[in-house]
C-alpha cells in the first residue's frame, strides 16, 4: 500500500473520516472544497487497487477549469505524475492500477456508461436531479459532492442531505488557512457589498429566497470626480426595444451608472449622431452587443471604438456575479436605469421556487450594457473562479 504525506485543511480530513456511503461538502468560496477532493482521490487511489474513479461536472470546459487542473497540480507537486499513464484525448490517468476518468454532463454514453467505484460530483448543484440519479444508480463505493450553496432550491436538499447514509460537511473560508492576506481581504468585503453574497460565498451559508436580483444599490446625485471610467456600453434596439448606452465608472469597491440615451427607433447614423452630441470620441471604449456585428462595424466606420462584448457560457449569471461584488450607485437622472434595477427579477418555476436565472420579458436593456462592460472589464478568468480586477 503506498501513502502520500501532503498538506491538507480540515476539510480533508473531515472527508476522510466520513464513513458513510455519501459524502455533502457545501461551502463558500476558497474553503478548499475542491482542492481537497482532488486530494482525497489521490489517496484513496494510492491505497487499493483495480477501483475506477469518476470526477464529474456539468460541462468539460468547466471541470478542465478546476478540479482536472487541481487533480494534476497535486501529482506533479508529489512528483507522481507520469504523462504514459495519461490519456488526455480520453481525459483518463492509470494511478496505482486504478482508472481516474474526468466526465461531463454532455458525454451522454459516460453518464448512462459502466459503472465505478468512487464518484465525485464537482460543483453539484449545476446538474439535474435525472443527471444524479443516472450517476449514483452505477457507482458501488463512495459519492462525494460539493458546491456552494447559492440555490436555495436543489435536488441535494430535498433527495440527498435528508438520506440516513449521508455525511454533511460545512466549510468557509476560515477553514483554509493557506489563503494569502489579500485573498481574505477579497473575501470579506462582500460583507458590506451584497449580504446574500456573503452568507453564500463568506459563510456558506444556504442564500435566501428572492427574486428581488439587485437588492442594494444606491441613488447618486453625481459620477465623484475622482471615478475612472471604466467603458460606455451598449445595446442595440429598434422597433420594439430600445437602444440603450450608459457609462460605467468605478472608484475602489464602488461602480457608478450613468445612463445616456434609451430610445427606440434608432438606426446606426442616428446612433453614431447621438454619440457625437455626447462628445464620445474614438477616444472612448464601447462595449456592445456581439450579436449586432454590422452594426458594431458601421459604428467603427463611423470612428468610434466600439467592440464586441465576449460573452460565453451562462454570461448572464456571469455578469450578474461580478456586478454584485461591488457597491452600486446609479445617477439619479438614470431613471430608466433605476426603474430596471429595482425590477430585475429571477425566473420561478410553477410553484414559486426561484431558478438562477433571471426572468423573460423584463426590461434589461441597460442592465446588459452594464453587464457587457462587466464581463469584458472587470473580471478575469482564473483556474475556473471568477475573480474581480
Amino acid at each position: 500500500m503506498k501513502s502520500l504525506n501532503l498538506q491538507g485543511t480540515i476539510v480533508l480530513q473531515k472527508n476522510l473520516n466520513a464513513t458513510t456511503r455519501i459524502v455533502v461538502n457545501q461551502g463558500g468560496t476558497r474553503s478548499s472544497k475542491t482542492y481537497s477532493l482532488a486530494q482525497l482521490i489521490i489517496l484513496k487511489a494510492l491505497q487499493e487497487q483495480g477501483k475506477v474513479y469518476t470526477i464529474c461536472r456539468k460541462t468539460l470546459p468547466a471541470l478542465k477549469g478546476t478540479a482536472y487542473r487541481d487533480f494534476f497540480s497535486i501529482l506533479e507537486h508529489h512528483n507522481l505524475y507520469n504523462p504514459d499513464n495519461h490519456n488526455k484525448s480520453e481525459l483518463t490517468y492509470k494511478l496505482n492500477n486504478n482508472e481516474i476518468e474526468f466526465i461531463s454532463v454532455d458525454m451522454p454514453q459516460k453518464i448512462r456508461g459502466r459503472k465505478r467505484h468512487i464518484l465525485w460530483l464537482n460543483e453539484a448543484n449545476e446538474f439535474r436531479f435525472e443527471d444524479w440519479i443516472q450517476l449514483s444508480l452505477r457507482t458501488t463505493e463512495n459519492i462525494y459532492l460539493d458546491f456552494n450553496p447559492s440555490d436555495p432550491y436543489s435536488w441535494i436538499y430535498d433527495n440527498v442531505m435528508n438520506r440516513d447514509d449521508c455525511t454533511f460537511i460545512k466549510s468557509t473560508y476560515l477553514d483554509n488557512p493557506f489563503l494569502p492576506e489579500e485573498t481574505i481581504k477579497e473575501i470579506e468585503r462582500l460583507k458590506n457589498l451584497d449580504s446574500n453574497y456573503w452568507k453564500i460565498y463568506g459563510l456558506g451559508d444556504m442564500a435566501q429566497p428572492t427574486e428581488t436580483i439587485f437588492r442594494q444599490f444606491e441613488i447618486a446625485n453625481n459620477v465623484p470626480n475622482e471615478a475612472e471610467l471604466i467603458a460606455i456600453g451598449m445595446d442595440f434596439g429598434y422597433s420594439n426595444d430600445p437602444t440603450a448606452i450608459v457609462e460605467v465608472f468605478k472608484l475602489n469597491d464602488n461602480l457608478y451608472i450613468n445612463e445616456l440615451l434609451y430610445s427606440k427607433g434608432l438606426t446606426n447614423q442616428d446612433i453614431a449622431q447621438k454619440l457625437r452630441e455626447l462628445d464620445i470620441t474614438r477616444q472612448t471604449e464601447i462595449i456592445a452587443d456581439s450579436a449586432e456585428p454590422k452594426s458594431i462595424e458601421e459604428l467603427h466606420r463611423q470612428n468610434f471604438n466600439v467592440k464586441g462584448a465576449k460573452k460565453g457560457a451562462d454570461s448572464i449569471n456571469m455578469g450578474i456575479d461580478v456586478l454584485r461584488r461591488f457597491k452600486l450607485h446609479i445617477t439619479k437622472n438614470s431613471t430608466n436605469a433605476l426603474n430596471e434595477f429595482k425590477y430585475y427579477k429571477w425566473l420561478t418555476d410553477k410553484n414559486g421556487h426561484i431558478i438562477n436565472k433571471p426572468a423573460t420579458n423584463q426590461q434589461d436593456h441597460l442592465i446588459d450594457a452594464v453587464r457587457y462592460v462587466a464581463l469584458n472589464k472587470l473580471m478575469t478568468n482564473h483556474s475556473g473562479k471568477y475573480y474581480i480586477l
